[in-house]
């Protein structure tokens, strides 16, 4: 926004946390790029708080942009600004209204995805369409990769909208409702690996959580955390979690369609991580060996 030559009267972000073995302070990353450009911050743990509003209607915007805030906002400041308030959602809207549309989409192994601006309600993601632009989902691509892509999307798709905006010339659409998904927030439990799934939607899970909360399974009652993971052929009728071999291609794992699933690099806890067929050598893991709650190593 500060290239495309917008006046930035102030950075709202979240406060400041304690990070690191230290836990020293420190600010999220919005907001050490704010000050770097000399911009005024605002670090309000909420925004509903009554004494947050009076330093925002001090400001006096003309208009308010929110990208990935976490809190909803009140009418009050929905109402504030004179042209409104606009929401950057990493999403076809109304597809996955909510927390986690990027995870949510690869979890559910779609293969375009999006990004679009519209005009904030109170409704969660349910204001009308600005504008919108179209992305594919890459085969291998984690939550984490596809992120970053849509965040410089996201933000051309931004320049692109303010401007238009600044020159009457955008239509805003009301959302059609009965189209509407929702993508609630991910939580660790949604990285748990159930091996009697296909082959597609384990690989899908473990790019959904990469980088977090990260993809795990079991090994001989231990944890046991996936990182990259790609269907590589068929399994037989070896039954799901049974280990069918270790090599260059990673700890290739039978999954429940008769398919088999190749995971990359997988750490056991408090170890570093190591490629998938590195690491069942050093466990002394063989063929037949079983992954998943009910199956310790050497069950066969």
């Amino acid at each position: 926004m500060l290239r495309a030559g917008h006046e930035i009267a102030a950075v709202v972000t979240q406060p400041d946390r304690p990070k690191g073995r230290g836990l020293a302070s420190c600010s999220p990353p919005v907001a050490a790029c704010a000050r770097r450009h000399g911009l005024q911050v605002l670090q309000p743990a909420k925004v509903r708080k009554p004494e947050f509003f009076p330093q925002l209607e001090a400001i006096a915007p003309e208009l308010i942009v929110v990208v990935a805030f976490g809190q909803i906002l009140p009418r009050a400041i929905l109402d504030l600004p004179r042209r409104g308030c606009v929401n950057v959602h990493a999403s076809l809207l109304p597809k996955y209204r909510g927390a986690a549309p990027i995870q949510r989409a690869i979890l559910l192994g779609d293969a375009v995805t999006g990004v679009t601006t519209m005009r904030m309600n109170e409704g969660m993601d349910e204001g009308d369409v600005l504008l919108a632009r179209e992305v594919p989902i890459n085969p291998d691509e984690t939550a984490g990769d596809l992120a970053r892509r849509l965040s410089e999307i996201g933000a051309a798709l931004l320049v692109e909208t303010l401007a238009a905006m600044a020159e009457n010339r955008i239509v805003a659409v009301p959302q059609d409702n009965a189209r509407a998904t929702r993508a609630p927030k991910i939580t660790t439990k949604d990285g748990r690996i159930a091996w009697e799934e296909p082959a597609r939607a384990v690989a899908n899970r473990v790019r959904a959580v990469t980088p977090s909360p990260g993809a795990f399974t079991v090994l001989g009652r231990r944890m046991l955390k996936i990182r990259g993971a790609r269907v590589v052929g068929s399994a037989g009728s070896a039954a799901p979690g049974t280990i069918l071999r270790a090599d260059d291609m990673g700890l290739v794992v039978a999954a429940g369609d008769g398919h088999a699933v190749a995971l990359r690099e997988v750490q056991r806890e408090g170890k570093k991580w190591l490629p998938g067929g590195e690491f069942a050598r050093g466990a002394r893991i063989a063929p037949g060996d079983r992954l998943g709650d009910a199956h310790p190593a050497g069950s066969g």
